[in-house]
């Protein structure tokens, strides 16, 4: 939980570069960015403490055995779904706003059972422990591009 918290305020540190964009590091701000990582971890989030565990069905998933070997997801291989993707209209204020919501998600988080899960639409099924891990993966993913796009205007 606290490698979350730190990724979260990681996060929060890059709002003020959220104009910056290089195109050689990729099409989208660091804003986008930004907001396209709240917006997976809010939906995550809020999705596997909507799920009922008794639900929850472990199987085999290449993609997953994939990423979490890797501990990555390689870059520009899936684009992100619609409903994580980003207004352009986003500012520093909403920015913010979602990053307390994800923040007030992480809190509820122990309130779960080990088999709450969320559907991952490439991974399948991903239980507590596996969708933490997801999160950080993906997270962590985000910020290093947001880092990359940052270092090439310095």
């Amino acid at each position: 939980m606290e490698e979350l918290k730190k990724l979260m305020t990681e996060l929060e540190n890059k709002i003020p570069n959220q104009e910056l964009l290089n195109p050689l590091v990729s099409k989208s701000s660091v804003g986008w960015h930004i907001e396209h990582t709240l917006l997976t971890m809010n939906l995550v989030l809020e999705s596997i403490h909507k799920s009922n565990p008794e639900n929850y069905k472990r199987t085999f998933n290449l993609n997953r055995f994939l990423v979490f070997t890797l501990n990555k997801i390689p870059r520009g291989k899936v684009k992100a779904p619609r409903m994580v993707r980003p207004e352009e209209n986003f500012t520093t204020d909403s920015l913010k706003s979602h990053l307390e919501k994800v923040k007030m998600n992480l809190e509820k988080l122990s309130t779960l059972s080990a088999n709450n899960y969320f559907e991952h639409p490439f991974m399948g099924q991903l239980n507590l422990k596996p969708t933490i891990r997801f999160i950080k993966i993906h997270t962590n993913h985000h910020i290093n591009i947001i880092k990359e796009i940052i270092e090439s205007k310095s």
